[in-house]
């Protein structure tokens, strides 16, 4: 092992002398590196990846993978995952700690055990409240659900997963993201007024017993900083000008643009609807910016138009905090012989986030 290189020296090299590294250094590890690119990554970064993809389907086939070091192009809840799902012998890294998830911070551990413990002045939660976590979370919050019977999903698999929830308890505690949960339920048939907002900075979260006697679904007050962007406004301006659009949302955008869209779900349906859709057809993307431009790229030759939703330029910044430069300077210290910014999460976070993903993934086969 050699003295570890410093992220200094990366920072004022070119995109283009970067790349060159890049390439270099995949070359010489082989085998022994997998790079994982998130479908929100920026594309200086996104095509180096060897697989792309959302969160859980990409840390899948790295556990499938020969590769002994992982390095997620994405934030740092997706490497916790990484981590989870991966062999003892795969070391999970991510180019940039500063990547998180300001969704995945609306909700920590302490603010969702001081919830439980105040629903347990109204109702037994451990006999009445399944609670289900957003894989958007950290590591720590999957633990919480995998020892209070409780599950993890994703925007593909949520309305399974409620489903399941509901046949084990009469109530679902939903965090981090309130659109997620509330575009399932509704979708399941569940009225708006049996889901409830938890606001985790007042007590009882800010309802009353009777609220929560009442509720099927109790939904923590988080949401995505891009999905929020997104307004209904956007697409009645858009159909003015093309009547003919589809509108395609991911769940996490807000209730009322989901209502007015033709398609609602993940980013890979997205992608699928996308792609299957006829050529020349029209799309407004409830999404992020640089998924949404790369399909743009991706299907303009099929004579296909695809607009993002919002006029402002939002993107995951967290995400792009991962750039050319953190992620030359990972590999070239992965061949130095160095691991940089390794994601750990402890063995027994670890046992009982598995058990939560695991009741995921046994209910999405």
């Amino acid at each position: 092992m050699s003295e570890t290189l410093s992220i200094q020296d990366y920072a004022q090299l070119s995109d283009e002398e970067c790349e060159k590294r890049i390439l270099a250094a995949k070359a010489e590890l082989g085998e022994r590196l997998v790079i994982l690119g998130h479908h929100y990554q920026r594309e200086e970064v996104f095509k180096f990846a060897d697989f792309s993809g959302d969160s859980l389907k990409l840390s899948r086939q790295a556990a499938d993978s020969k590769a002994e070091f992982i390095v997620f192009c994405g934030v740092h809840f997706m490497a916790e995952v990484a981590d989870i799902l991966s062999r003892d012998d795969q070391i999970s890294i991510i180019p940039d700690l500063a990547a998180g998830c300001s969704m995945a911070d609306m909700a920590n551990l302490a603010a969702v055990e001081r919830a439980w413990r105040e629903l347990s002045e109204v109702i037994d939660p451990d006999q009445s409240v399944t609670p289900v976590t957003y894989i958007n979370s950290a590591a720590d919050l999957k633990a919480f659900c995998g020892r209070h019977g409780g599950i993890v999903c994703t925007s593909s698999n949520a309305g399974k997963v409620l489903e399941w929830s509901f046949g084990q308890r009469e109530k679902i505690l939903f965090f981090p993201d309130q659109h997620l949960g509330r575009n399932t339920g509704y979708r399941m048939g569940i009225p708006l007024d049996e889901m409830v907002e938890w606001d985790f900075d007042k007590p009882l979260g800010g309802l009353t017993p009777d609220q929560i006697n009442k509720a099927k679904m109790i939904l923590w007050k988080g949401f995505c900083s891009v999905h929020q962007m997104f307004k209904p406004e956007h697409i009645d301006k858009f159909k003015a000008m093309y009547p003919e659009a589809k509108i395609i949302s991911h769940p996490e955008s807000s209730f009322e643009v989901c209502q007015k869209s033709d398609a609602v779900g993940s980013t890979e349906m997205i992608i699928r609807t996308i792609a299957d859709s006829a050529p020349g057809s029209r799309w407004l993307v409830g999404t992020e910016l640089n998924l949404v431009n790369r399909l743009h790229e991706q299907f303009k030759g099929e004579g296909k138009n695809i607009h993002f939703m919002s006029p402002t330029v939002c993107m995951c910044s967290t995400m792009f905090r991962i750039d050319p430069q953190h992620l030359a300077w990972t590999l070239e210290n992965l061949v130095a012989g160095n691991v940089v910014n390794q994601i750990k999460v402890a063995p027994q976070e670890t046992e009982q986030a598995k058990l939560a993903l695991q009741r995921m993934l046994d209910i999405s086969v």
